[in-house]
């Protein structure tokens, strides 16, 4: 009786660990090292949890951080947010900065925001301004009537941001007043980009209907930061993007074109995170990303 116990057990378990197995992800062996070193932006967790955010990626080994310009503006309220970067012993690399650059009646207002938003992402070591576009009604939006303003905001935009030192980037991003193949393009063949640079976001360019590898191909001298974010439509509560390696998104050929290149910036890991689930954590999503990434052969901090 016993015996028979053992047994059944012993089966059980075996089959529990190979089912176990099979819901893994199956990474196998790198054949090659990369040497490219990626950051993580702070989306994937609230904004009121950026410290935490700051301490789980560098927990995990990535090289660099990203949040946006209003989380500065409030941490810097609070003392600021370097001292939680050097005591995690990472550097923020960016700070995204949303800008309206179809009201050209805005254009003084939104200046004086860059520079502050400048001194802000200066303050705690940064090097990089990612500009992001405003938000439109997409059903409804004429790019060709606001070009002429976008272009023109753009140029002064870029302008002042590297008066102060930082790189200015386009991101373009779904839903804005830059988010198709052809608004992408129109953009970055039009501005100065003697001053503005491109960090485009390949899950983004995804999910617009864009081949991201195609893109960063034919912008690729001008790329001196990325968001890095992969998307397969499926998952609501991550607004249809997924972890690295789980989606339609080329990763180990972008990082092919990125490898060996000198950015201003740096590429960043992002996942999208809506929080109407509790589950996976942060954390836990940002670690499916990394253990793919190390699959594929790219080395984290130890």
């Amino acid at each position: 009786m016993n015996s028979t116990l053992t047994r059944r057990t012993f089966l059980s378990s075996v089959l529990l660990t190979a089912a176990s197995f099979a819901a893994a992800p199956a990474f196998s062996a790198p054949a090659t090292q990369r040497k490219i070193h990626l950051g993580h932006t702070g989306i994937t967790w609230r904004n009121s949890d950026v410290e935490l955010a700051v301490q789980d990626v560098a927990a995990l080994g990535f090289y660099g951080f990203e949040t946006f310009g209003e989380v500065l503006t409030k941490e810097d309220q609070k003392g600021g947010l370097y001292p939680v970067l050097a005591k995690s012993h990472i550097p923020l690399i960016s700070g995204y900065c949303t800008m309206n650059l179809t009201d050209p009646t805005r254009k003084k207002e939104e200046l004086a925001k860059a520079v502050t938003w400048c001194g802000l992402i200066k303050k705690n070591k940064g090097r990089i301004f990612v500009v992001g576009p405003n938000q439109v009604p997409r059903q409804t939006y004429d790019f060709a009537v606001n070009k002429s303003n976008i272009i023109s905001t753009l140029n002064e935009l870029a302008q002042t941001v590297t008066d102060q030192g930082l790189t200015p980037v386009l991101h373009q991003h779904t839903g804005t007043c830059i988010e198709s193949r052809d608004e992408t393009y129109a953009v970055m063949e039009t501005v100065n980009t003697n001053y503005l640079k491109f960090g485009p976001d390949v899950g983004q360019l995804t999910k617009g209907g864009q081949d991201a590898l195609k893109v960063v191909k034919d912008f690729l001298p001008l790329i001196q930061h990325m968001h890095l974010k992969d998307f397969n439509g499926k998952d609501e509560s991550l607004v249809g993007y997924c972890p690295l390696g789980q989606g339609r998104v080329d990763v180990p050929g972008i990082l092919d074109l990125m490898e060996g290149r000198k950015i201003s910036g740096m590429v960043m890991v992002e996942l999208d995170n809506d929080f109407r689930n509790s589950t996976p954590t942060p954390i836990d999503l940002a670690k499916q990303s990394r253990d793919y990434l190390e699959s594929i052969g790219v080395r984290f901090r130890t």
